[in-house]
């Protein structure tokens, strides 16, 4: 792995999918709140997650895995890597026989289908894929709340997401730009919202415009 200074962490590509305008605040500006329900997710995260391996004949699990990719620049953990003994599998360090790679990501939450969630998760079979040599076709999602999981095919159209949305995020990083605010439901659960202030920008547009109208019309 190169120097990993620059590499943007496999989390930013979830928080891009819910809002441009959060992770920018949280990378460019170094700002960060926290909600009941980001407090919620991190302590289940932290309950149920710690570095270790466990093997069970020809099946493994990594758990906290650390994984890059040089290719897109991209460094972080995967929650888990479930591993089965294969043939035509890859070679890791951890097991003495070839394997095939399912990485699961955990999350918070009952089970739904969430764009980004799907991103991230493909983005860490990439980094793997690039690792290890090896080809991933399918992942999964774990919800942590009701102990369900939900397959989700990697497929090309979702892989040219990862790249699109590492571009994005790259060019909003190196730039040190801040999207402007677009107001919706999800503002209302952001943990970020009083910092972000989503309505004041609209308010204050509104009121401009209002000013401006007023003084053509005297």
């Amino acid at each position: 792995m190169k120097d990993d200074s620059d590499y943007l962490l496999l989390s930013q590509l979830t928080h891009a999918g819910y809002c441009l305008r959060r992770v920018a605040l949280v990378m460019n500006e170094q700002v960060w709140a926290e909600s009941s329900d980001t407090a919620k997710g991190r302590m289940e995260h932290d309950r149920v997650h710690d570095r270790r391996i466990e093997r069970r004949g020809e099946q493994i699990k990594l758990f906290e895995y650390e994984v890059y990719s040089d290719t897109l620049q991209l460094r972080g953990k995967c929650d888990c890597i479930e591993g089965s003994a294969d043939v035509q599998g890859c070679q890791i360090p951890s097991v003495d026989f070839p394997v095939k790679l399912y990485p699961v990501e955990f999350k918070h939450g009952k089970v739904r289908a969430e764009e980004e969630y799907e991103i991230q998760l493909c983005a860490q079979a990439m980094c793997l894929e690039e690792m290890f040599h090896t080809t991933i076709p399918e992942g999964a999602i774990f919800y942590t709340s009701s102990h369900r999981r939900l397959s989700v095919e990697l497929t090309e159209a979702l892989r040219q997401k990862v790249c699109k949305t590492a571009e994005i995020l790259r060019s909003i990083r190196d730039g040190y730009l801040i999207p402007k605010a677009e107001y919706s439901a999800k503002c209302k659960k952001c943990s970020l919202s009083d910092i972000c202030m989503p309505k004041v920008q609209s308010s204050a547009k509104h009121y401009c415009e209002q000013m401006r109208r007023e003084a053509e019309d005297t």
